[in-house]
């Protein structure tokens, strides 16, 4: 489980394929002394295993299935990535739930500065509008961000400049694919509520919300 509160960058040093799956390479200046074989840590926002680490470099193996959800499949040798180890239960919950676990890419469309700001507009693939809410939080290559608006299928960030300065959106641009991850809740909720879900209007009578 992390945050989406950015710890670093990352340097891809090593994109390996290896059939439909790939091993990943990273070097970064972020602390890895606490870290250790087998430990999670999210590179722009997808979650991975590490598989070793040597300094300040680890490497992680990435799956057929993260490759085809998220642009980790796109990235080269030199690129820079978001990284975020794994929260602990005694950390500072700073930005908001995010499991690591990629709904789909996104785009970017708009890039407009706001006074010291950015706000970006980016483009979901249909069927993740419905977990995104004006005022809700989202992350965005591993980064939790709220919400400022959504209309059919795209939604507009705010990015100030700490984020801009620290992250890898200092250098995205219209027409760049970034991970989405919607919050975790929306899911739950909705699943609930569906047909055969436990919360219906006989649960709701039965534990006074409704007459």
């Amino acid at each position: 489980m992390f945050t989406g509160i950015i710890q670093g960058l990352g340097t891809v040093r090593r994109m390996t394929r290896k059939g439909q799956d790939a091993v990943m390479g990273v070097e970064t200046a972020v602390p890895l002394n606490d870290l250790k074989e087998g430990d999670s840590i999210a590179v722009n926002g997808a979650c991975l295993t590490i598989t070793s680490i040597s300094g300040q470099a680890f490497t992680a193996d990435v799956s057929a299935e993260t490759l085809a959800r998220t642009n980790l499949q796109s990235l080269k040798v030199g690129e820079r990535v978001n990284l975020e180890k794994a929260l602990r239960l005694a950390d500072f919950l700073g930005g908001h739930i995010v499991l690591g676990h990629i709904d789909g890419p996104g785009r970017i469309v708009e890039r407009t500065p706001k006074a010291g700001s950015i706000v970006l507009g980016v483009v979901v693939e249909e069927g993740l509008g419905r977990y995104i809410v004006e005022k809700g939080s989202i992350a965005v290559d591993g980064i939790s961000l709220t919400v400022n608006r959504f209309a059919k299928d795209r939604f507009y960030v705010n990015i100030i400049p700490h984020t801009i300065e620290n992250t890898t959106l200092s250098f995205k641009r219209a027409g760049d694919s970034v991970n989405i991850e919607t919050d975790i809740l929306g899911k739950y909720v909705e699943k609930l509520l569906r047909p055969g879900g436990r919360i219906d209007m006989d649960f709701l009578r039965e534990h006074g919300f409704v007459k």
